[in-house]
C-alpha cells in the first residue's frame, strides 16, 4: 500500500483561475433548444454506462440501456467478449427486447425475425421473397463500440469518439487501487425527478451545501472547507476528497455516542485512551490507517490490498463528466447517475446503485445510502417516482433523499428573472468547470 500521489494532470478545484468564467444561465435547465443541443453534441458523443459486468456472466446474458428515445443492447458473447447493438430490428425498426435478461437469440415480436447474439440475422419468414435475395446470414444489427472499466459496461454512439480510456483519463489511473469489478450491487433504484439532469451533477460537484442539507454527515466525514481537497481534470472529471473522521467544527453534544468510536473499536483501537477529542480525531484517524494496513488480510478485507492511505480512510466523491458520480469509500462504492427525460428538459431519471466490497464472514452490509442490505447482487431495479419523497419512503433521512428534496426548488428558481448566473465560492469552482466543459462539447471543441 502506498501513499496517495497527485496525478500530473490534476487541477486545483478551488482555484477560480482555472475557469474562463462562462455564465451558468437558467435557460440551460429548461430550454428545449438547449436540450436538443445536448443531444446533438454531447449525449451522442460520450460514453454511457449500460450496466454491470456482473449481469453478463454467461453467453447470451444481456443488458438494455434506454437513453432518451434510444435503446442499446449489450450482450455477452461465446468468446467472453461483449458486443453492443441498437435495440432496433433491421426489418422495420421494432424494438427487440424491453428489459435485461438472457437469450439464445433475439426474436422480433412483430414479424418473427431472429437475430443471433452476435447480431447476425438467423431467420426471416419467407426469405425467398426479398428482391435483394435471402437476408439471413448477411444482414446485421447496427453495432456500437463497447468497452468495460470498473465492473461497468460502457458504450458510445459515436464511431469517432476517443477510446473509453481516453474519455475517462486519468480516472483509470487515479482509481487503479480499487478492485471495482469485485463490488456487489446490493441496492438498485431508478427514480423519476422533476428537475433537469444537471442538478445532480452540480450538486455532486460541491460539498458547500452539506452542512445545510446533510447535518448528519460532519460527525463521520470531515467536511471543513480547509480540510477538504478539490481536484479536477481537463476532461471535466472532478472529485472532493474528505477524511472520514469527525469534523472539529461541528461536534455532537457531550455524551452522544460517536460513530467514529465504533470504527476505531472495529480495528482494535480504544477511543477512550486519547487525551482529548481533538487527539482522538486527528491521531485516531492516523492510527486507523496503520491498523487497516496491519490487519486487512487477516480480517478478510482483501479489497484493501492495493489501496493507498487516503483510500483506506477517506471519502473520494467523484464526478465523471458529464453525468456519472461514484463515491469511493473504503468499503463501498456508490454509483449515482442522472439522465434526461426524453421529452421534458425539466425532468430526469436519477440512478442509485449501492455497492459493497465482499469481506470474509459478512452476510449483510451498511449500504451507506440505502441502509442495511444482504451482501448479494440484487436481481432487478426498483423504478420509483420521487413524488415529493412519498415514492421512496425507505430512503427517508438518507443523504440522497435530502438532495432530492431540493431538486424541484432549484429547478423552479432557474426560471426566475432574479437569477442570471451563479455566485460561487471557491470550493464550488468545479460546478462552473463542468458547465464550461459542457459548453466545449456544444460548441464543437471536444
Amino acid at each position: 500500500m502506498t501513499e496517495a500521489s497527485r496525478h500530473p494532470l490534476t487541477l486545483d478545484g478551488r482555484d477560480p483561475a482555472n475557469l474562463r468564467g462562462d455564465p451558468i444561465t437558467g435557460d440551460r435547465y429548461w430550454s428545449r433548444e438547449f436540450a436538443q443541443k445536448e443531444w446533438d453534441h454531447l449525449w451522442t458523443r460520450i460514453w454511457h454506462v449500460a450496466g454491470r459486468t456482473a449481469e453478463l456472466r454467461e453467453p447470451g446474458d444481456f443488458v438494455v440501456h434506454n437513453f432518451m428515445k434510444e435503446s442499446v443492447i449489450c450482450v455477452a458473447q461465446v468468446d467472453g467478449s461483449i458486443k453492443a447493438f441498437y435495440n432496433s430490428c433491421q426489418h422495420r425498426g421494432m424494438r427487440l427486447v424491453e428489459q435485461s435478461s438472457s437469450v439464445a437469440a433475439f426474436n422480433c415480436p412483430y414479424h418473427g425475425w431472429r437475430w443471433g447474439t452476435d447480431g447476425v440475422l438467423q431467420f426471416a419468414q419467407d426469405p425467398h421473397d426479398f428482391p435483394g435475395g435471402d437476408p439471413c446470414g448477411k444482414l446485421k444489427l447496427k453495432k456500437l463500440r463497447c468497452d468495460t472499466w470498473g465492473g461497468f459496461v460502457w458504450y458510445t454512439m459515436d464511431d469517432q469518439a476517443p477510446s473509453l480510456a481516453k474519455f475517462l483519463h486519468p480516472m483509470i489511473d487515479v482509481f487503479k487501487g480499487y478492485p471495482m469489478d469485485t463490488a456487489v450491487r446490493v441496492a438498485w433504484y431508478r427514480i423519476a425527478l422533476n428537475t433537469n439532469w444537471k442538478f445532480v451533477t452540480d450538486n455532486f460537484s460541491e460539498s458547500y451545501h452539506t452542512r445545510t442539507a446533510h447535518p448528519q454527515v460532519p460527525p463521520w466525514i470531515d467536511q471543513d472547507v480547509d480540510t477538504s481537497r478539490h481536484d479536477m481534470w481537463p476532461g471535466g472529471h472532478g472529485r472532493t476528497v474528505q477524511p472520514m473522521r469527525p469534523s472539529l467544527s461541528d461536534r455532537l453534544p457531550e455524551g452522544v455516542p460517536h460513530f467514529f468510536d465504533e470504527i476505531l473499536r472495529q480495528w482494535d483501537i480504544d477511543p477512550d485512551h486519547y487525551a482529548s477529542f481533538e487527539e482522538k480525531t486527528m491521531q485516531g484517524w492516523l492510527d486507523l490507517k496503520a491498523a487497516k494496513r496491519r490487519l486487512w488480510k487477516e480480517r478478510g478485507y482483501l479489497h484493501y490490498e492495493q489501496m493507498d492511505d487516503e483510500q483506506l480512510t477517506d471519502s473520494l466523491h467523484t464526478v465523471m463528466f458529464p453525468n456519472v458520480t461514484i463515491s469511493f469509500l473504503p468499503d463501498n462504492l456508490v454509483f449515482f447517475r442522472s439522465e434526461p427525460h426524453p421529452d421534458d428538459p425539466e425532468k430526469c431519471y436519477f440512478d442509485l446503485w449501492c455497492m459493497a466490497f465482499p469481506v470474509a464472514g459478512q452476510t449483510t452490509v451498511d449500504s451507506i445510502m440505502a441502509g442495511p442490505k444482504p451482501l448479494a447482487e440484487v436481481e432487478s431495479c426498483e423504478h420509483r417516482d420521487f413524488d415529493g419523497g412519498r415514492g421512496i419512503p425507505e430512503l427517508v433521512g438518507q443523504i440522497v433523499y435530502q438532495d432530492m428534496t431540493l431538486a424541484e426548488g432549484q429547478q423552479a428558481g432557474m426560471h426566475s428573472r432574479g437569477y442570471s448566473d451563479a455566485h460561487l465560492s471557491a470550493q464550488e469552482t468545479r460546478v462552473r468547470f463542468v458547465h464550461e466543459v459542457l459548453n466545449d462539447y456544444l460548441e464543437g471543441g471536444k
